[in-house]
C-alpha cells in the first residue's frame, strides 16, 4: 500500500541516515544538510512529505515555508510563497506514478495552509528535471543564481514558480461540477 504524509522526526531521521550511507562520497555535505534539515524542522520553517510504500520511504520532498530556510530567498519564500526541494526517489520507483502522487499531496495541502505560490529550483544542465517540473506547472521564470553547499562547491541555479489555485467556493451539485478557482482565495467577487 502507499501512501503520502508528512513526515515524523523518527522517519526524517531514518531517511536523511540512509541517504548519508547511500552518499559516502560526499558524506560531509550530507551530514551537514541533514543538522540543518532537523534544526529548520524543529523551528517549523519547512515541511517534509515522503511517500511510503509498504513501509518503506520511497519519495520525498520538502516545502520551506520562510526566507530564512531558503538561499537567494528574494522572490522565492514568504509569508504566503512556498519553496519546494529536495526532491528524490529511489530509482527502482521511478516512472510508476509515486512522486506525481506525493507532489499532488504536498500542493494540496500548501494550498489548505494559505500558500499562493510555490518555488523551485533546478541546475541549469539538469534538463530532464527542468522538463518535469515544467510538466508539474513550474513554468514562470523567476531568477538565476548561485548556491553554495556545505563544502564550498558553488552550482548555478534557474529558479521557476506557479501559482497555486485554490476552490473559491465548495463543489456543488448544480449542472457544473467543477469548482471556480482563484489564485486569491481571500477576495470574493
Amino acid at each position: 500500500m502507499y501512501l503520502c504524509k508528512i513526515a515524523s522526526l523518527e522517519e526524517v531521521n531514518r531517511k536523511w541516515d540512509y541517504e548519508i550511507e547511500r552518499n559516502a562520497h560526499d558524506r560531509k555535505n550530507w551530514i551537514i544538510w541533514k543538522r540543518q534539515f532537523l534544526e529548520k524542522l524543529q523551528k517549523g520553517v519547512i515541511i517534509l512529505y515522503y511517500g511510503i510504500l509498504d513501509g518503506n520511504i520511497i519519495c520525498e520532498a520538502t516545502a520551506m515555508l520562510n526566507s530564512e530556510a531558503v538561499q537567494n530567498s528574494d522572490g522565492l519564500a514568504s509569508d504566503r510563497v512556498v519553496y519546494l526541494s529536495a526532491f528524490r526517489t529511489i530509482t527502482e520507483y521511478q516512472g510508476n506514478g509515486y512522486f506525481s502522487k506525493l507532489m499532488k499531496f504536498m500542493l494540496d495541502d500548501l494550498k489548505h495552509r494559505g500558500m499562493e505560490k510555490a518555488t523551485l529550483g533546478v541546475e541549469p544542465a539538469e534538463e530532464t528535471n527542468r522538463k518535469i517540473y515544467a510538466h508539474y506547472g513550474f513554468t514562470e521564470y523567476i531568477k538565476s543564481a548561485t548556491e553554495t553547499y556545505p563544502d564550498g562547491t558553488v552550482i548555478e541555479v534557474d529558479y521557476y514558480g506557479k501559482p497555486l489555485l485554490v476552490p473559491r467556493f465548495p463543489m456543488c451539485t448544480c449542472n457544473n461540477p467543477k469548482p471556480a478557482y482563484d489564485i486569491f482565495p481571500d477576495h470574493s467577487p
